[in-house]
């Protein structure tokens, strides 16, 4: 059944080599404003995505039908990423990147579905590691594609052709391979044993109450409100800090009189971090582990910020304790995705299944251009405190909600 994931490794692939390529491109092309232009260029296309992952997640669980929409997201993936080669007009081409992350999210929501209802509730944290750990090992290729685009000097069009291409490569392995399920019920059952095993648990405690037994336990339901509050302050914090980090990245290479390649690597190497969190995760995966860990991974993240702040102060060996520091952020992130992707198949009733995309998008909308700004305006340093103290919310959300 594993098959079914290929075409989705070649999209990630082509986003992959486009994450750092993007903002190293605007930057070139609009070198005393590329911060701020790439900020607005990221902000405007999440929010465009907002709505749409809701919509997309709504109509595919009405229609029941999810490889409808994988499809349209690879092929206008491929039609947008060809037409950014035909323009150099920052302006154009945040309208186009506004387009193609509606086009881009039409995937998400059908492919989490697909996974909760091709597996068990049992396997779901299993499934997801693998499914992303696999797509990761993609968006690594994708990044090592671009470390080699740009060591041969390939031109910023031929670059764009290859995301355009490989999205195209997406489009005709899914149309070959994915397949809508036969049977829909899995997340309905998961509904059912829940609010069963709620009840279950008042009837115990009751019945203790009536027979004058103490206790400490307490009837307490998750807190679906507080878990999107910490989606959203946790996508915040990451997107804050993220989207000006390939820049970040390439002054701290330059500092250092590295070649600006490097740059790829040292996102190769974060990559591979997340599959290694990936690995890890399906390797340990239980049903309560996303419960137990969301407010450490919050926790990590917040720390692994702060040296960031401490690399800003020194000038030997910034490069490679900046790669230690991504590589771990890396991993921390791939183990906060499996968990929450898991837990949102659980909390999020159906035809909603878009509103784990939403709650990310909106706090990765905002961040996008709040990092890029802060950044042009106050420096770095003002980017990882703020950063630093929006994964502290997150932990304190994550921990509430448990």
């Amino acid at each position: 059944m594993a098959v079914w994931r290929l075409g989705f490794f070649f999209h990630e692939m082509g986003y992959g080599l486009l994450s750092i390529f993007l903002p190293l491109y605007i930057v070139a092309i609009e070198p005393s404003n590329g911060l701020f232009y790439f900020g607005i260029l990221s902000a405007v296309a999440l929010f465009f995505a907002i709505p749409a992952s809701f919509f997309w997640g709504y109509v595919c669980d009405k229609t029941r039908r999810y490889k409808r929409y994988i499809l349209l997201s690879f092929f206008g993936s491929t039609v947008f990423l060809y037409l950014f080669t035909l323009t150099t007009a920052v302006y154009m081409l945040i309208v186009l990147y506004a387009v193609l992350s509606i086009m881009h999210v039409a995937h998400e929501a059908p492919k989490n579905v697909l996974i909760a209802e091709l597996y068990s509730h049992e396997d779901w944290e299993k499934s997801f590691a693998f499914y992303e750990g696999f797509t990761e090992v993609g968006w690594l290729i994708g990044l090592l594609l671009g470390f080699v685009l740009s060591t041969i000097g390939a031109g910023s069009g031929n670059t764009l052709f290859v995301c355009s291409a490989l999205n195209l490569v997406a489009f005709i392995l899914s149309f070959l391979l994915v397949k809508d399920p036969a049977l829909i019920f899995e997340r309905g059952l998961v509904s059912i044993e829940k609010t069963l095993d709620f009840a279950g648990r008042g009837m115990l405690l009751a019945s203790k109450i009536m027979d004058g037994i103490s206790f400490d336990e307490k009837l307490k339901k998750e807190n679906v409100k507080i878990f999107g509050v910490g989606l959203v302050f946790f996508s915040l914090a990451t997107s804050i800090l993220f989207t000006p980090m390939p820049i970040f990245v390439s002054n701290v290479v330059k500092a250092a009189s590295l070649p600006e390649g490097l740059v790829f690597a040292i996102f190769v190497l974060s990559t591979g971090g997340a599959v290694a969190g990936y690995a890890f995760a399906r390797s340990r995966s239980s049903e309560s582990a996303g419960k137990l860990h969301l407010g450490k991974i919050a926790l990590l993240r917040s720390f692994l910020t702060f040296l960031l702040i401490v690399a800003l102060q020194i000038t030997a060996y910034s490069v490679g304790l900046v790669t230690g520091i991504l590589v771990l952020m890396g991993f921390a992130y791939a183990l906060f995705l499996v968990y929450t992707l898991s837990l949102s198949m659980e909390l999020i009733p159906a035809r909603k299944a878009g509103l784990f995309n939403v709650l990310i998008g909106l706090g990765a909308a905002i961040g996008s251009f709040v990092g890029p700004f802060i950044a042009q305006a106050l420096g770095f340093l003002a980017v990882f405190v703020i950063a630093v103290v929006i994964f502290l919310l997150a932990y304190i959300a994550f921990k509430l909600f448990r």
